[in-house]
């Protein structure tokens, strides 16, 4: 859930950004899922880097000097991040297309069966009701600002 439990503190815990950059300085690739970009920004990771996370939580992306896109998945040279929980297969078959190729990366969509055929058209706050944005954003507020 974005801005859950804990997530305030690990993007204030200097252990985690220590680990966080000592484990970047050898990787092909540094990604993250939700609000996971939140702490690799706030480990020094994205600054000047385009990013991308969770909707209700995308704005605080700045704080930490990435530049926030509404991208489903966003490659930033060797950063990948996506937006919510659903964009992180998105983003595996992209990065098994970049490393395997892409019939590497269609045979694992069709492993998976990932056809995501959603029973709403509000995945995202520009295709949800107004009313159920609004009530989210309320909610998440106080979490997420304090």
């Amino acid at each position: 859930m974005p801005g859950g439990p804990g997530q305030n503190e690990q993007m204030a815990n200097r252990p985690v950004h220590e680990w966080l950059r000592g484990a970047d300085a050898t990787s092909s690739w540094t990604a993250s899922v939700c609000t996971g970009s939140l702490i690799l920004a706030a480990a020094g990771l994205l600054t000047g880097c385009r990013a991308t996370s969770h909707w209700i939580a995308l704005e605080h992306l700045g704080k930490f000097g990435a530049e926030a896109t509404c991208q489903r998945v966003m490659f930033d040279g060797k950063y990948v991040t996506a937006a919510g929980v659903s964009a992180g297969i998105d983003m595996a078959l992209a990065l098994t297309a970049r490393v395997a190729g892409e019939a590497a990366a269609q045979a694992s969509q069709l492993m998976l069966e990932y056809d995501p055929e959603p029973p709403y058209g509000a995945g995202s706050p520009a295709t949800a009701p107004q009313e159920v944005v609004e009530c989210l954003r309320s909610r998440f507020r106080p979490i997420l600002t304090g």
